[in-house]
């Protein structure tokens, strides 16, 4: 078994700033937005129509995701291209995404 990561001292207004990127990942149409852009960069057109989406909603969800520095945008010629901001994003959602797959996690229990 690996050792535990430490967990880091936070201020009341980290623990703030980290409840937030939560409430931000809690809403489903968001969640799904990261989980799409974690595969590889994606213009907004292309976020809407896996996920069902107006673009006009996708784009209001990327302002507040972009502006909470889960994603980042890369403009490639009249589009911009959406991936995880880096990382740490990258890994807590894939880690949390993996927890929910294990044994004991079923929606049946």
């Amino acid at each position: 078994m690996n050792a535990p990561v430490p967990l880091p001292d936070l201020t009341p207004d980290q623990t703030e700033m980290l409840a937030e990127l939560f409430h931000l990942l809690g809403e489903r149409s968001r969640l799904g937005i990261v989980l799409a852009c974690l595969e590889s960069p994606m213009p907004v057109g292309e976020i809407a129509s896996s996920l069902g989406l107006s673009p006009s909603l996708v784009s209001h969800h990327l302002r507040l995701l972009r502006a909470a520095r889960l994603l980042r945008g890369e403009r490639r010629g009249k589009q911009v291209f959406y991936t995880a901001a880096d990382e740490h994003v990258r890994t807590v959602v894939t880690d949390l995404a993996n927890h929910i797959l294990e044994p004991g996690h079923s929606s049946e229990e």
